[in-house]
C-alpha cells in the first residue's frame, strides 16, 4: 500500500505542476489579448448605438458619455436606450434626460424598456423620440419622493442624544435625531411639489402631451407596459430587437442594422472565467440610499 502512495506521488505532482503551468499559460495570453470596449452584436445594414441604463441611477455621468460619444459618431445611425431601472437621484436622472434631448438633435433615439422602468426611468425614457415596451413591462411610477431615516425613538431608549448649534431655523431639516417640525414638513413638501412640477413638464415636452393630460397620470402609480400603451406614454409595444428596428427605420436605415456597444473593459478573472463569473442581481441597489429627492419607485428596492 505504501509503495503504492510512493508511486503515484510523483505523478500527481507532476499533473498539478502541469495544470498550473497551463493556467500562467492562458492568463498571459488573456491579459496581452487586445482589450476593444466597442462590441458588435449583429451584422446588418446600418448602425444602431445601444446603452444600457440598469439599476437605480445614482451618477449619470458614465450613460451621459456614451449618449454623447454615440451622437457625434457619423458611423452610427441611431441609438437605443435600453432601460431597466426604479429610477433614481433626480439630478443625475435629469442630466441623462438632458443628454438625451440634446442628442436627439443630431440622432434618433428610442427607448426599450425591460422589466422595470418606472419613476426616473420613464423620465429618461420620456427623452427619447419612440418607447417600446413589453405588455408586462412596470413602468410610470411619474413622482418624486423625499427620504431620510428618523431614529429618534431609538435613541432615547438607550439614553443617547445630540446637541446642535444651528444659523437659521430650518438648518438641519431632517435630523434624524429630533421629530419633524410641521414647518420642516410645509419647507419639504414645497420643494417635493417644485421637482414634481418639474417631471410634469419634461415628461410633456419630452412626449409632446399636454401637461393637464401628464398630470392626471403623474399620481406615482405604476403602469404595466400595455397601460401606458393605451394612456399614450408608451408608442409601441414590443421587445429590444423591435425598438433598434424601429430605430433604424426612423434613421433611414434599409434593412436591420447593426448593434454596435461600449462596454466595460474586462478584469483579469472575467477575462479568465468569462463575464458570467460574477453573480448578476436584477438592480444594482445601493444599500444604503442617501437623504434626498428621489425618482423612483420605492417598492423596487
Amino acid at each position: 500500500m505504501n509503495e503504492t502512495k510512493k508511486n503515484t506521488s510523483p505523478v500527481i505532482k507532476a499533473l498539478l505542476f502541469l495544470a498550473l503551468l497551463v493556467i500562467l499559460f492562458v492568463s498571459g495570453v488573456m491579459l496581452l489579448l487586445p482589450n476593444n470596449n466597442t462590441f458588435i452584436a449583429s451584422s446588418g445594414d446600418g448602425k444602431v448605438a445601444l446603452v444600457r441604463i440598469e439599476g437605480v441611477i445614482v451618477s449619470g455621468e458614465k450613460v451621459v458619455d456614451q449618449i454623447e460619444k454615440w451622437a457625434d459618431d457619423d458611423s452610427v445611425d441611431a441609438i437605443v436606450l435600453r432601460i431597466v431601472s426604479p429610477g433614481g437621484v433626480v439630478a443625475p436622472s435629469q442630466e441623462i434626460y438632458t443628454a438625451v434631448r440634446n442628442a436627439r438633435k443630431q440622432k434618433k433615439v428610442v427607448a426599450s424598456m425591460g422589466a422595470v422602468a418606472a419613476s426616473g426611468g420613464y423620465y429618461i425614457a420620456a427623452a427619447c423620440d419612440k418607447i417600446v415596451a413589453m405588455p408586462g413591462s412596470i413602468t410610470g411610477s411619474i413622482g418624486v419622493i423625499m427620504m431620510f431615516n428618523n431614529t429618534y425613538k431609538l435613541f432615547d431608549k438607550i439614553g443617547l442624544g445630540s446637541v446642535v448649534i444651528k444659523s437659521g431655523q430650518f438648518k438641519d431639516t431632517g435630523s434624524p435625531h429630533r421629530p419633524i417640525t410641521k414647518d420642516e414638513r410645509a419647507l419639504m413638501q414645497t420643494a417635493v411639489n417644485d421637482i414634481q412640477t418639474q417631471f410634469v413638464e419634461d415628461v410633456a415636452e419630452g412626449r409632446g402631451m399636454e401637461q393637464d393630460l401628464v398630470r392626471n397620470l403623474a399620481d406615482g402609480r405604476i403602469y404595466t407596459g400595455k397601460q401606458a400603451h393605451k394612456e399614450g406614454l408608451v408608442d409601441k409595444l414590443g421587445t429590444l430587437g423591435d425598438a433598434v428596428s424601429l430605430a433604424g427605420k426612423l434613421a433611414g436605415v434599409e434593412g436591420e442594422p447593426d448593434i454596435v456597444e461600449e462596454r466595460d473593459k474586462l478584469g483579469f478573472l472575467e477575462k479568465l472565467l468569462g463575464e458570467e463569473y460574477e453573480l448578476k442581481f436584477p438592480f444594482s441597489v445601493p444599500m444604503n440610499l442617501q437623504p434626498g429627492f428621489y425618482f423612483i419607485w420605492p417598492a423596487a428596492i
